[in-house]
Order: C-alpha cells, then sequence, then structure tokens
C-alpha cells in the first residue's frame, strides 16, 4: 500500500467537501411533503405516538386554525399548578413524589411514599469503585459527558443489566434516579480537583435529607438556607417531565424500542440534553441576561430596555444570533406553567439574597420582549412568552450553583420522565422499533474505476 504524501490533510480534504456534499434543495422538502425536524408546517410537532405520562398544552387546534391559550403541563393527568400549590401549602419536598408518580402512575398513599423515600436514600450514594475509577481518575471538563459515562460503566456492576422485566426495569430506574445527584456533585468536584487545581471535597449523601437537601449538601456543605432547598425542589419537579416529544425524551424513546439496555438508553437522553439547543438554553439565557445587566445602564428604563432587545433581535450584540433566549417555545404561546412557578418562588429568593433589582430586570424582559418582537417580526408573529429557562438560571446563580451544573440538574430531573417513557416504550405500546423513513434525493451516477477518477 502507498503512503499517503505527508503534505496531504486528509481532514481538510474531507470537511472541504461537506458544503457540497450536504447540500439539499430547500424546495425539495415541500415537493415530498417531508416535515423536517419532525415538524408541521405551522411549527407543531408531528404526531408520532401516544403517552399516559405526561401532556403539554399550549394552544387549541380548530382544524387548520391554532388558538393561543395559557399553558399548562400535566403528570399522569394531574395538572402542575395544582401538584405544586399542595405541596407547597404542605411545606414539603416533592421531587421523589412526582418521582412514584411518573413511574408508578398514581400518587403514592402515606405509607407508600415513607417507603419509597427510604429505598431512594438507602441508593443514593456510590460505590467507592465507582467514584474512584469512573469519576475521579477520568475527570473531563464536561459533567454531562463524565455522567453519562459514569451511567455506561454502572452496567458493568448490575448482573441483570440486559433483562428488561417489569421488575428490572424498575429497579434500575430507581437506581439511577437515587444515584444522579451524587454522580454529577463528585464530577463537579473531580473536575475542579484536576483542571483547576483545587480541594477535592467528597460529601456522601446522608439519609435524613431530600433529594434537593442532598445535592446542595453534596455541593455546599451546610451552607444551605430552607428556601435554596425548597427553590431547588421546585426546580426538580418542574424539570421532572415534558411529553414525549421533546428531543431527549423521543431520543430514549428511540433506543428504548430497540431493546436496548436501561444504561445505553440514559445515555442516549443525556447525550441529547447536553445539546446546547436543549438543556444547554438555561445557562444561554443567563449569558444573556449577565450581558444585558452590563450593557444596560438603567434596568428600570423601559425604553433603554427596549431599545436593546432590538438590538439583539437585529443581530447587532450580544452573540448577534438574533435570538432573546428564555423567550418562547415550540408549545407554549401565552404562558409556560413552570415558568409562572418559579417566577413565584425566585421573587422570594430574590428577597432574600438582595437581588431585587436583577430580578425586576428579568421581569422587565419578559413583559416587553414580546412588544419588541412583534416590532421587528411584525403583528402577526407567533405570540412569545417567557419559558422555564429564563428564570432557572436566576435561581441557580442565586443559590450559588455553578453554571457547569445547570445542564446537569436538568438531567437530574429529567431522568425520571425518561425512566417512565423507556418503561411505557416497553411495555405498553405496541413492541416496534421506531423507524421513519428518509428519502434520497442524491443523483444516479455510474462507477469511475480508480485509474479514470
Amino acid at each position: 500500500m502507498n503512503h499517503c504524501n505527508v503534505s496531504t490533510n486528509v481532514v481538510a480534504n474531507i470537511a472541504d467537501s461537506i458544503p457540497e456534499s450536504t447540500a439539499i434543495d430547500p424546495t425539495l422538502y415541500d415537493t415530498y411533503k417531508v416535515k423536517k425536524g419532525l415538524r408541521n408546517s405551522d411549527f407543531t410537532g408531528v404526531l408520532v405516538g401516544l403517552t399516559n405520562i405526561g401532556e403539554v398544552i399550549g394552544y387549541q387546534r380548530d382544524g387548520d386554525k391554532i388558538t393561543p391559550v395559557d399553558g399548562h403541563l400535566y403528570y399522569r393527568g394531574i395538572d402542575l399548578h395544582e401538584l405544586v400549590d399542595h405541596l407547597e401549602s404542605a411545606s414539603r419536598f416533592g421531587f421523589d413524589e412526582v418521582v412514584y408518580l411518573l413511574l408508578k402512575g398514581r400518587q403514592p398513599k402515606k405509607s407508600e411514599l415513607t417507603c419509597f423515600e427510604c429505598f431512594l436514600s438507602e441508593h443514593r450514594d456510590l460505590p467507592t469503585d465507582v467514584v474512584n475509577n469512573l469519576i475521579l481518575s477520568l475527570s473531563g471538563k464536561n459533567i454531562m459527558n463524565m455522567l453519562a459515562r459514569t451511567v455506561l460503566g454502572l452496567y458493568t456492576l448490575d448482573e441483570h443489566a440486559d433483562e428488561i422485566s417489569p421488575e428490572r426495569l424498575t429497579e434500575q430506574s430507581l437506581n439511577l434516579i437515587a444515584k444522579f445527584p451524587a454522580i454529577i456533585a463528585y464530577a463537579y468536584y473531580g473536575m475542579r480537583h484536576n483542571h483547576e487545581h483545587e480541594a477535592l471535597v467528597i460529601r456522601h449523601p446522608r439519609k435524613e435529607l431530600s433529594t434537593a437537601e442532598n445535592f446542595l449538601y453534596m455541593l455546599k456543605g451546610d451552607e444551605f438556607t430552607k428556601l435554596e432547598a425548597e427553590i431547588l425542589d421546585l426546580s426538580l419537579i418542574l424539570h421532572a417531565e415534558h411529553g414525549g416529544g421533546n428531543n431527549s425524551t423521543f431520543t430514549i424513546r428511540v433506543t428504548s424500542s430497540s431493546g436496548t439496555d436501561t444504561y445505553s438508553a440514559i445515555a442516549s437522553a443525556l447525550s441529547s440534553l447536553n445539546g446546547p439547543l436543549h438543556g444547554g438554553a438555561n445557562l444561554k439565557a443567563q449569558n444573556m441576561m449577565e450581558h444585558l445587566m452590563e450593557n444596560i445602564e438603567n434596568w428600570d428604563d423601559d425604553e433603554e430596555v427596549k431599545a436593546y432587545l432590538r438590538k439583539i433581535l437585529r443581530k447587532e450584540v450580544h452573540d448577534k444570533s438574533g435570538k432573546i433566549y428564555g423567550m418562547g417555545h415550540a408549545i407554549y404561546t401565552l404562558s409556560d406553567p413552570r415558568s409562572v412557578l418559579l417566577k413565584r418562588k425566585a421573587k422570594e429568593l430574590s428577597e432574600e439574597k438582595g437581588r431585587e433589582a436583577e430580578f425586576a430586570l428579568y421581569d422587565s424582559v419578559e413583559r416587553l420582549t414580546p412588544e419588541v418582537f412583534k416590532e421587528i417580526k411584525g403583528p402577526n408573529s407567533k405570540p412569545l412568552c417567557a419559558n422555564v429557562d429564563l428564570y432557572s438560571g436566576f435561581v441557580y446563580s442565586s443559590i450559588g450553583i455553578p453554571k457547569e451544573l445547570y445542564t446537569p440538574i436538568f438531567a437530574m430531573a429529567r431522568v425520571a420522565g425518561w425512566c417512565a417513557h423507556r418503561i411505557e416504550e416497553l411495555n405498553f405500546v405496541a413492541k416496534r422499533i421506531i423507524r421513519p423513513a428518509y428519502r434520497s434525493v442524491a443523483e444516479r451516477r455510474e462507477y469511475i474505476p480508480l485509474d479514470k477518477r
């Protein structure tokens, strides 16, 4: 075999061809009635499945007409607003109860909840070998990647890893849900120790603490307030489930439909959530808000705020994407129920932390963006509301959670919904691998012999 000329850059040779080799005439999508991105022409999602787990409502459809409505999110048929209101009135941490609801399909009785919380507390910590060999010795800079790698590593400790019976699926799901907070906290300190030369801190979970309290304890020790734990618990509840069509949940339904093991399926969902267009949106919103705080002199001046928002939409400032992060959603139109609930608690947190002026700027962005958006995009543009990402970054920064952990916290919550959808996909739907179609538009060509190319 002849050796390649050392001056030949193989990577550049192939990379340079990508614009041509991937080019597809966009008019062909209409020609062949292709729903690109599994979206209809009105940007609603293509209906591809049925579920009993979560329901997302942001508009009403009457034939081809779509009417914007206030958003609602249902967990197993229970309105999220009602669920959160009852938990907050009872001053109870509710994430573990929501996990039970999503997996079991109904609310737990008091005795069932007590046993369930005890089970989770018994499974929160990680084996020493996992901590040393998968997290600390192989530390990376991306916590999401470290989380996915550790999940795959846990496969090797499960003697029944490939079994997909209801009992094994439940056992594997609960074990992962319980362990996610510790994996994330240990991975963060491993990253800090190996790459930033900071002290290595490993705090083991405490059985008497809730999921939110345990995570804050492993991250900050005893230096957290009751309100901080309450609002983190609320954030976990709000992120636990969002229907079957969001990118990471659809990913786990696709991979699960092949019959793969739980660890591989969860890793696939984590890989999806790691994308900046999905789980990274909260960080983008937070970075944008920090940019606004640096560049708007008078946060109370609506006209100055609007003027800067116009510059963002015109791609003149910030990252020049033309996007106001934290505003707008694929389904929600008039309101995102998660944002409404989180904002309510975030205001309380802003008062505890002395960040009322900053919170007021967030409120101004939420209030003024729809007005500016219509100015720039036209009066018939889609209604725009704040989504949960707008306030989640404010909440996490107020609690003192590092930015590297924003998306992992999303995963810590959503793993509950992922597991519920995986179980449903494997047990209650037609057992058929998800396999949509792609139409090839490549022209037919004759093979050219090597010596004639």
